[in-house]
C-alpha cells in the first residue's frame, strides 16, 4: 500500500485510537473491540485496512489473534516527513 492510502487510513479517529492503544503494548480483537466500545464487525474493518496499511502485525497464539505496531512503517513515514523540515 502506498504512502497515500497510510494517510487515508490514518484519517479515521476509531483507527488512530488503536494505534494509540497498540503502543501500550500487544492486544487481541476482544480487548481492542471492548476498550474502544465497538462491534466486532467493525473492528474487523479497522484493522483489515491497519493490515493493509502494513501500520499493524498480527500474530496468532493458541486461540488468539495479537495485533501489534509495525514501528518500521512509522520510522519511515517520520523519515519521508522529516525530509520537509526547515533547515538547520
Amino acid at each position: 500500500m502506498g504512502d497515500a492510502n497510510i494517510f487515508k487510513v490514518l484519517s479515521d479517529s476509531q483507527r488512530r485510537d488503536i494505534l494509540v492503544m497498540l503502543k501500550e503494548g500487544r492486544m487481541n480483537a476482544g480487548e481492542i473491540a471492548e476498550r474502544l466500545g465497538t462491534t466486532p464487525a467493525a473492528l474487523s474493518y479497522h484493522l483489515k485496512l491497519l493490515k493493509e496499511a502494513d501500520l499493524i502485525m498480527e500474530y496468532k497464539q493458541k486461540n488468539f489473534i495479537y495485533y501489534e505496531i509495525n514501528t518500521t512503517v512509522f520510522e519511515e513515514l517520520l523519515m519521508w516527513v522529516g525530509q520537509f523540515g526547515g533547515k538547520k
